[in-house]
């Protein structure tokens, strides 16, 4: 199949095909979801909350997003590869954002995304014209978490212009796409339409021009919160309560291992592993 490239991800807006987005923390579920046909594959920092049980994503570093984006690069081929930048890795000048994103590139991120706009999107800029496709992400900015008052719905009565005005700034300064999350639906379609770039939506409704969702949710995995928007497309915990039950019963009551699994001292038992 071809290759995904932001350059894909317009033509697709352009002829009204939809974008399936998924994000992933390690090679095991990047595979799995380029094996499922995601179009684009993202490293977030959600990984504080999905991966390391924290109540927000602050506490992500970019060595972290390093980390995990090198090992999501193992895993993926065909999809786009993109990594969030962390809190504070491009809120302190364009220079420091350049060479936090630059560490990203080198590990094989096709992209990075940043939160929010204003002097982020000056700072997105200066990346674009680095040679760095940036990805906007405006409506519900989980970094901004204590500034927002929490993770609530956005962009309700006069904060919708704010949105909309965000947007069009990102597109100007050269954003390939923009995440817009928690919002009404109807602001999404309105900032959908307005924009030459794609829309990548998580609970922004269905008018968006894609959507994403973090693999571990819509696996029905545990989670500390299960928002409004996340719909559960398999139940993946009780397959793996159930797996670990079976196995500590089996060690217990001595039925494996078995010889099956198990080596002898006979030498053609001894040639591999």
């Amino acid at each position: 199949m071809e290759k995904v490239t932001t350059l894909k991800l317009g033509r697709m807006k352009d002829k009204g095909e939809k974008i399936a987005a998924v994000t992933a923390y390690d090679y095991s579920f990047a595979m799995l979801a380029e094996a499922g046909g995601a179009d684009v594959i993202l490293v977030g920092d959600s990984l504080g909350m999905a991966v390391r049980g924290e109540e927000n994503t602050l506490k992500v570093t970019i060595d972290d997003m390093v980390y995990h984006t090198r090992a999501v690069r193992r895993g993926v081929e065909r999809a786009l590869l993109v990594a969030d930048m962390p809190f504070l890795s491009y809120h302190l000048g364009a220079e420091k954002a350049l060479e936090n994103a630059g560490k990203l590139i080198a590990e094989g991120a096709e992209a990075v995304k940043v939160e929010g706009a204003g002097e982020v999107a000056k700072v997105a800029g200066k990346m674009v014209a680095a040679g760095m496709p940036v990805m906007g992400h405006i409506g519900l900015t989980p970094q901004s978490i204590h500034q927002l008052g929490g993770f609530k719905l956005q962009g309700m009565g006069d904060t919708a212009k704010k949105i909309t005005d965000e947007a069009m700034e990102l597109e100007a300064e050269g954003a390939f796409a923009i995440v817009l999350e928690c919002m009404p639906m109807e602001l999404a379609e309105s900032i959908t339409e307005a924009l030459k770039i794609p829309t990548i939506g998580i609970g922004a409704g269905p008018k968006c021009d894609g959507q994403i969702l973090v693999i571990n949710d819509l696996l029905g995995m545990p989670s500390k919160v299960t928002p409004k928007f996340v719909k559960k497309y398999a139940d993946i915990s009780s397959v793996i309560t159930g797996a670990v039950k079976e196995y500590v019963g089996e060690v217990r009551g001595e039925k494996f291992p078995t010889a099956e699994h198990s080596y002898t001292a006979r030498p053609r038992h001894l040639k591999a592993i």
